[in-house]
């Protein structure tokens, strides 16, 4: 039996698949959604994974309603979560919640959590 914590960190990127977002607005969302989690992330889970090489798994969430509620499920499993709302200066209204970065944290943690979310 695998053991939480026997796997090593990873991060989860969470991207709404409902906005279209071209290619080079969702890549720049999805670093902003990384980088914003890390900066919260308690100093030893950051320090681990990236002795690991940083592991992110992008996956597609339907709309902000599911963003949302698993952005929720992380919080409640005491997981460090960001949340990324968009100036609006190119192609979404302001104030639309793009995407959202959920660790780094165990990966086996997260797996049994949200490994029924698809891959991008």
């Amino acid at each position: 039996m695998v053991q939480e914590g026997d796997s090593g960190y990873k991060q989860l990127i969470l991207v709404r698949h409902d906005l279209g977002l071209p290619k080079g607005k969702l890549a720049a969302q999805a670093a902003h959604a990384s980088v914003e989690a890390t900066l919260r992330a308690e100093h030893r889970d950051v320090a681990a994974w990236r002795a690991e090489g940083m592991a992110k798994i992008v996956l597609k969430v339907t709309d902000e309603k599911e963003l949302l509620r698993q952005v929720q499920r992380a919080k409640d499993d005491g997981i460090i979560t960001a949340v990324i709302t968009d100036a609006g200066h190119t192609v979404v209204a302001p104030g639309t919640r793009t995407c959202a970065a959920i660790g780094p944290a165990d990966a086996n943690r997260l797996d049994r959590l949200f490994g029924t979310l698809k891959l991008l």
